[in-house]
């Protein structure tokens, strides 16, 4: 068996794909347009060689938003420098909801309330500031 992508529905595509392929860095594989059912689908991934996939699901003309299920918790990516990321997803204007305080692990959402976890890669780096001393902000 192998995993290949989970599925987000999103509200408004361009804000999604503006999150995820210019603050968070993923690439697009590929563009499916489905007019017979008013859909659009965008595969997501890190570019890396048979990486699993985000699938944005677009439907055309969908204004209520989407319910969160309980048992989704969240998508996780491994970054080379927390630190570094997170600063530069907040010049990028977007909340650091849980900040890396102990050098390991921060919380973004996405523009559908989708939980990202930022997990550093290897050994966490050693607490700074302004981080260490960073409140949560919202939910993550």
């Amino acid at each position: 068996m192998k995993y290949l992508h989970t599925m987000i529905r999103v509200l408004d595509l361009d804000r999604a794909l503006h999150f995820f392929v210019e603050i968070l860095g993923l690439k697009v594989t590929r563009r499916n347009e489905h007019p017979e059912g008013k859909f659009t689908l965008v595969f997501l991934s890190t570019g890396d060689a048979d990486a699993p996939e985000i699938e944005l699901t677009y439907n055309w003309g969908q204004t209520d938003p989407y319910t969160v299920g309980r048992n989704f918790g969240h998508l996780a990516y491994e970054v080379d420098d927390i630190y570094l990321t997170c600063e530069r997803i907040k010049e990028l204007g977007v909340v650091i909801n849980r900040p890396p305080r102990d050098g390991r692990m921060a919380f973004v959402r996405s523009p559908d309330l989708i939980s990202i976890e930022l997990l550093q890669k290897g050994s966490p780096l050693p607490p700074k500031e302004p981080w260490a001393s960073m409140p949560n902000t919202g939910e993550w």
